[in-house]
């Protein structure tokens, strides 16, 4: 799982380079929102969701997403997942997407912490709001969650990705 989490941040901070020739602005956007989900053993769960991801070429982002989740009583539960996005029919970024979530999942009970391996699908859609915030709500399905269904706000930050051309 350690070698998981330093390939996924690795990625994250050399990425870059590698797409820096293919398109000139790039983006990484930051989102916050509520979640209900099954991360309990009996009913639902509350859940506040943190996201963060990298666009990439090809209508394509990698990131992170942490989501908190408790039940009100004895469950608490704190995951934590590297993520692959892909815009199926949208266009910079926007639109519907499918994304796949991979990571750790730590169950507290009865002060008892159990880690578990989790991973599922997601599928939401993402409405950018002018150039600066968007909504996207989404539903999930995996382990050892079962379903959730949130909404996520956030704002894209743009930067400039130009590559150097010093032999030319």
């Amino acid at each position: 799982m350690k070698k998981l989490i330093i390939l996924v941040c690795f990625i994250l901070l050399f990425g870059q380079a590698g797409f820096a020739q293919s398109e000139n602005h790039k983006a990484i956007s930051v989102g916050l929102g509520p979640e209900f989900n099954m991360n309990a053993r009996e009913n639902f769960a509350g859940a506040l969701s943190l996201s963060i991801d990298y666009q990439l070429p090809v209508q394509l982002a990698i990131g992170l997403s942490v989501i908190g989740s408790a039940n009100f009583s004895e469950t608490n539960v704190l995951e934590a997942a590297g993520i692959f996005r892909w815009y199926i029919l949208g266009d910079n970024h926007t639109g519907l997407f499918v994304q796949t979530d991979l990571g750790l999942h730590l169950i507290s009970e009865r002060s008892v912490i159990k880690p578990m391996f989790g991973g599922g699908l997601r599928a939401g859609y993402r409405l950018l709001l002018g150039e600066s915030f968007y909504i996207e709500p989404y539903g999930r399905f995996g382990f050892p969650y079962f379903y959730g269904v949130g909404v996520l706000a956030g704002m894209p930050f743009r930067f400039s990705a130009k590559a150097s051309n010093s032999g030319e």
